[in-house]
């Protein structure tokens, strides 16, 4: 996706195999660039949220991995790496598929080869993450068409929360990706962007990507959503995904809940978008199941922006002292879920249908 004019993607690889990422804490104020050394950058970058979103997550995990073992490709480094980013976050299912992932190949890989083959797996996990979210918005794209057809209108509005965007991913997005699709395909697309308290990933990032990408889009604080709903202003609703049980429970930012209920109540479609790897196949139950991380409660008292000179600062909304609490994530039962969008197609959010497109991943088909 384009920033100024330029492509870019959140994570990639330089000469040497040097390590980028975009630091998304400071926008969109300020556009960084770091690079990743050690295994103390990359747990940091995920447990600070310098990257975040599922599916990116997992890429840098993978990345994590080959810089160490690039360092030290010994037993011993590669289990501390496992423990390292497992301790990071909870919730976001890729970090724990690309640790399972990486860690078996290298295990199998003799020692004084990892350093060289662990680049190749982590490079391969990168370019499967922008095939299998372009797939997304292929397929996500004929459920926009599909609206626009029966409305016979070329207009489109959707909600979307959080910020399930290229950011998220390493290109494309998820929930976006087929709001680019629509784009391209001439479809006039308006974007509803959730500010998404506490950190205001929609607010601070959904609205950066889509200005720099030329998509009609509207901030809206994240209580307006059944608002716009009840007054048939919104035709579709398209989310993310940190992980999704077996059964099609969706356990995303936390109002995703919210914004599911209203949509159920209005008759309007709420679909989620997610590549297959955040599928959770040990979980039947998200409610019960699927653990919620509980962040920091600074994140609800304090919100960051500019001040007047320009100066990213931030400050306090809340009587000094109050006690706060801070879910990250909710889940939303399969029974409000439209339908998952996934690179091997849409399916419907129950096991049966799930596990059509697991067998499809699995060349079971």
């Amino acid at each position: 996706m384009k920033v100024n004019g330029k492509n870019y993607t959140s994570i990639w690889v330089e000469d040497n195999n040097k390590v980028f990422i975009i630091d998304q804490r400071w926008l969109p104020h300020e556009f960084k660039i770091v690079e990743l050394k050690t295994i103390n950058d990359f747990s940091n970058a995920i447990k600070d949220m310098w990257v975040r979103g599922a599916p990116l997550i997992g890429v840098t995990t993978a990345f994590a991995f080959a810089k160490t073992m690039q360092l030290d490709s010994s037993n011993d480094m590669l289990n501390q790496t496992k423990s390292i980013l497992l301790s990071t976050r909870p919730t976001a299912v890729n970090l724990h598929w690309a640790v399972k992932k990486m860690f078996n190949f290298l295990i199998k890989t003799p020692i004084d080869h990892r350093a060289h083959e662990v680049f190749k797996k982590a490079n391969q996990i990168l370019s499967d993450d922008i095939y299998s979210n372009r797939k997304i918005g292929e397929h996500g794209f004929k459920i926009i068409e599909d609206i626009a057809n029966t409305k016979k209108t070329n207009s489109i509005n959707i909600l979307t929360h959080c910020n399930a965007g290229w950011l998220a991913t390493v290109d494309w997005g998820t929930a976006t990706s087929p709001i680019y699709f629509a784009k391209e395909k001439g479809i006039d697309v308006h974007v509803y962007v959730d500010e998404t308290r506490p950190r205001n990933q929609g607010a601070q990032l959904t609205t950066w990507e889509l200005f720099h990408n030329d998509i009609s889009h509207n901030l809206i604080v994240d209580n307006a959503g059944g608002h716009l709903m009840q007054h048939k202003e919104i035709d579709l609703v398209i989310v993310g995904s940190d992980r999704t049980s077996s059964t099609g429970d969706v356990c995303n930012k936390i109002g995703t809940y919210l914004k599911a209920l209203a949509a159920f109540d209005n008759n309007i479609p709420f679909y989620v978008a997610l590549p297959s790897s955040t599928i959770d196949w040990n979980i039947t139950d998200g409610i019960k199941e699927i653990p919620i991380e509980e962040r920091d409660p600074k994140e609800v008292n304090f919100v960051q922006g500019k001040d007047k000179n320009n100066n990213i600062i931030s400050v306090d909304i809340a009587p000094r002292g109050t006690k706060s609490r801070n879910p990250a994530f909710d889940v939303t039962p399969s029974r409000l879920v439209s339908g998952l969008i996934t690179e091997h197609g849409i399916c419907d959010a129950n096991y049966n249908s799930i596990k059509k497109i697991k067998n499809f991943s699995e060349g079971n088909l």
